[in-house]
C-alpha cells in the first residue's frame, strides 16, 4: 500500500523542488531517504536525476559537474553526510568546487532514534567546522533561500548546505 503525501507535505516538497528548478541547480545527486522522499521522487522524473549508492560518491561525481561548470545538488541523510566528510575536506573544500548539499536531520524532531541523535546533533557542528554555511530549508521560504544559496555556491564559488527537518515533508516515526 503506497502512502499518500499530505497537502502541506506535497506543497512544501514541490517548492523546494520549484526553487531548485528555477534557480538553475542540477544535475542531483541523491542517496535514499525517506525524509527526502518526497522531493527525491519529483526529482527523479528528471533526467538529470541520478540515484547513487554512496554518499562520498555522490560528491565525488558532483565535484566533476563542478569542474565542468554545472551547479550540482548531493541530497543525503545526515548519517550519510558524516560518510561524506573526507570526500567535502579533501576534495571540494580546498579546490573551491561549488556545490550544494541538501541534508536530512535524522535524529532531531519527531525522530528520536538512539541510532541517529549523534548525528542529529554533530551536523551542524561538522558544517561549521568545514567552513561551510548552512540553514534549515522550508517550503514556506524556498524560493529567498534558494536564491542567496545560489550566490554562495555560483558567484561566492563554495559549498553550501541546507538541512531539512524530519517533519517539513511530514516523516514520521
Amino acid at each position: 500500500m503506497k502512502a499518500t503525501l499530505s497537502a502541506k507535505a506535497a506543497s512544501s516538497a514541490s517548492e523546494v523542488h520549484d526553487a531548485l528548478i528555477t534557480t538553475g541547480f542540477g544535475p542531483f545527486f541523491a542517496t535514499p531517504c525517506g525524509v527526502l522522499a518526497p522531493l527525491l521522487s519529483l526529482l527523479a522524473q528528471r533526467p538529470d536525476y541520478h540515484v547513487v549508492a554512496r554518499e562520498d560518491s555522490a560528491v565525488g561525481m558532483a565535484a566533476g559537474v563542478s569542474l565542468s561548470g554545472g551547479l550540482p545538488v548531493v541530497l543525503m541523510q545526515n548519517s550519510g553526510f558524516g560518510q561524506s566528510v573526507n570526500a567535502l575536506a579533501s576534495l571540494t573544500l580546498p579546490y573551491r568546487l561549488p556545490l550544494l548539499l541538501i541534508v536530512s536531520m535524522r535524529g532531531t524532531g519527531p525522530d528520536t532514534t538512539t541510532e541517529n541523535l549523534a548525528m542529529g546533533q554533530l551536523t551542524p557542528t561538522i558544517l561549521d567546522g568545514l567552513g561551510v554555511g548552512s540553514e534549515y530549508l522550508t517550503g514556506e521560504t524556498a524560493h529567498t533561500q534558494m536564491k542567496s544559496a545560489h550566490d554562495a555556491v555560483a558567484v561566492e564559488k563554495r559549498a553550501f548546505c541546507f538541512l531539512i527537518r524530519p517533519d517539513e515533508f511530514e516523516w514520521s516515526v
